[in-house]
């Protein structure tokens, strides 16, 4: 097996017996940026949830590097580097942001310099979480609570670093800012999985994307190309029109 990342006819539901991802099958190589579109309901977040074993499989299997993790539990692939930073930030607001960050890196608690090597590292990329180490996270504006998040998937050491809607409800500014850090991670070599609603910038951001459609995947293919297409903006992310470089029109 080639590839990195190997999802094979995924299949979850939530125990009611409806399925929301059905046969889901798609890889992702090592230092690839694959972006996840779809409106909301796709599966979107349902999908890094079972590929992070929050969610058991009904049916298929995931691989990572070629070893069958489908029944491994959620702390086990972290520990071999899948790492899922989830929608709305969900850090501990009565507690630090260095606490929270010290928290991701619990799962390398055996290797403590390589803890403080590494949370070194998150605050050269996020300058704000230094200066503001000793707040409580809870006091965070949107922006940097999203980048405690990032920080705190980082110190797990990821291999493969899964956001889930990174970009919601934060300003412009601030959505340009936690892509340009998203498209540095991607630059030093980690393989990121991108679920996001924003799928202009989704797309400039990745390699190659798949969008889902009630469980299904619609289209995939290589970012440039879906950019271009028209016909996946309309028919698969909630009627926005798309023209040729990339402006969006209503």
């Amino acid at each position: 097996m080639n590839s990195f990342l190997s999802i094979r006819d995924v299949w979850v539901s939530y125990g009611d017996g409806v399925s929301v991802l059905k046969g889901i099958s798609f890889d992702v190589a090592q230092r690839e940026t694959i972006a996840v579109l779809g409106t909301n309901g796709a599966g979107k977040s349902t999908l890094l949830r079972a590929i992070s074993g929050l969610l058991p499989l009904q049916k298929g299997s995931i691989f990572l590097d070629g070893v069958d993790i489908s029944k491994y539990p959620t702390q086990r692939r972290v520990e071999m580097g899948l790492v899922q930073v989830p929608e709305g930030r969900q850090m501990i607001a009565g507690m630090t942001v260095l606490e929270n960050l010290q928290l991701g890196g619990y799962v390398r608690r055996k290797f403590p310099a390589e803890v403080v090597s590494t949370l070194d590292e998150v605050f050269v990329l996020f300058p704000v979480l230094q200066e503001r180490c000793h707040q409580l996270a809870g006091s965070l504006s949107g922006g940097q609570q999203q980048m405690l998040a990032l920080g705190r998937g980082l110190m797990a050491k990821p291999r493969i670093l899964m956001c889930d809607e990174p970009s919601l409800g934060l300003a412009p500014l601030v959505v340009k800012e936690i892509f340009e850090i998203i498209g540095r991670l991607r630059d030093t070599g980690v393989t990121i999985l991108l679920v996001e609603q924003n799928a202009r910038k989704a797309l400039e951001s990745a390699n190659k994307a798949i969008v889902l459609k009630r469980g299904e995947i619609s289209a995939a293919g290589a970012s440039a190309d879906l950019r271009g297409s028209n016909e996946i903006f309309t028919a698969y992310l909630g009627g926005q029109s798309v023209k040729r470089g990339g402006n969006t029109s209503p």
